[in-house]
């Protein structure tokens, strides 16, 4: 099995909220809480949670835009940590980040081309010329014209803005793109593009994917593995179709069970966590789903489960998964008709549809 590319170890990032008048933190929100996970090369790993599990905080702690309070990240067998300025400089050619709003990400006072360029002047050696050519050659890999290098953001649609956050990522040649909610601001036709676009870019160029999102139907068109956030920390974690078809920790099942159906004959039950979820100042002891978990015991109260996994690299962070997952039907957390419709909502996804 090969080297990972990206490895974090025991990362957590806290910040500080309020201080007392000489200065000491008396509060301190716990975003990241000692998350662990790899991603292998040309692989798409996704991160996935409500808004505030911290999702995007490790994100920006995996390209070192934040440092983190404890842990490591381990970039293509280095420490990001110990890099010098100019190592570091060097080490973000190989890793890029696509924002999620496609209508902020880019900047109205320069031209695309511009924007394009400037990466290339910061980090290859490429003559105006150079650059003026590997532009073009960026716009059309992502569907787009040679002319369109002229023109400003303003005059693209959100699809096409996007695609120009993606070449400007592609421009100093990654091994690596967080993609942070990448299509969380666009409709459905242009999600379809965007994300075909991605898988086609990937098995082309071998690209590894970071996936962030809280759109299933999105993850299950698009990821290898997922990893599943709660509070700040990682709760489930395996290949895609496991954790679709066979969920184990019940923020998941929960997770899964929110997906609507869209069919006014498949009626089911609301499945939805009871309460609301904990502050991160004020986190609850052990596990951090205990106060809004029907399966929760003493032992859930008492310590902190760790992320356990089985021989197929699917692990757990639930002292009782086993008991839960007896319990629950194996089509999945909603039953045959959850199945059919997370199919049907992962179908809009499949059929490209032209610019």
């Amino acid at each position: 099995m090969s080297a990972p590319l990206l490895a974090l170890d025991g990362v957590t990032k806290h910040f500080v909220v309020r201080r007392s008048l000489l200065g000491t933190p008396t509060a301190v929100v716990r975003a990241v809480d000692g998350v662990s996970l790899t991603v292998a090369p040309a692989e798409t790993l996704a991160l996935v949670g409500e808004s505030g599990c911290g999702k995007s905080t490790v994100g920006r702690i995996m390209l070192r835009l934040i440092e983190p309070t404890a842990g490591k990240v381990h970039f293509d067998g280095r420490d990001l940590a110990s890099l010098s300025h100019a190592q570091l400089r060097q080490a973000r050619a190989r890793a890029q980040l696509i924002f999620q709003d496609p209508y902020g990400s880019l900047n109205p006072r320069m031209t695309v081309g511009e924007m394009l360029a400037e990466p290339l002047l910061l980090h290859t050696d490429l003559a105006p010329a150079g650059r003026r050519d590997r532009v073009a050659d960026l716009l059309r890999v992502v569907g787009l014209k040679g002319e369109h290098a002229r023109r400003y953001p303003h005059e693209f649609s959100g699809g096409q803005r996007q695609r120009i956050a993606i070449a400007r990522a592609l421009a100093v040649e990654p091994k690596l793109i967080v993609c942070d909610e990448p299509v969380s601001a666009l409709d459905v036709s242009m999600r379809s593009q965007i994300l075909n676009l991605l898988k086609d870019l990937q098995q082309r160029l071998g690209l590894a994917y970071i996936f962030i999102s809280h759109d299933l139907a999105v993850v299950k068109h698009i990821a290898t593995r997922v990893a599943v956030m709660y509070l700040g920390r990682i709760v489930e974690s395996g290949a895609c179709d496991d954790i679709f078809n066979q969920p184990r920790h019940p923020y998941t099942q929960a997770l899964l069970a929110a997906v609507p159906i869209p069919s006014p004959r498949a009626r089911q039950p609301l499945r939805t966590l009871p309460g609301d979820p904990p502050s991160p100042v004020q986190p609850p002891a052990g596990c951090h789903l205990h106060p809004r978990c029907a399966h929760a015991r003493d032992v859930c109260t008492a310590s902190r489960p760790q992320l356990i996994g089985d021989a197929h690299a699917h692990a757990t962070a639930c002292h009782r998964w086993r008991d839960i997952v007896s319990s629950v039907p194996s089509a999945g957390p909603a039953g045959p008709e959850f199945s059919a419709s997370l199919q049907r909502l992962i179908g809009a996804f499949e059929t490209r549809v032209e610019d």
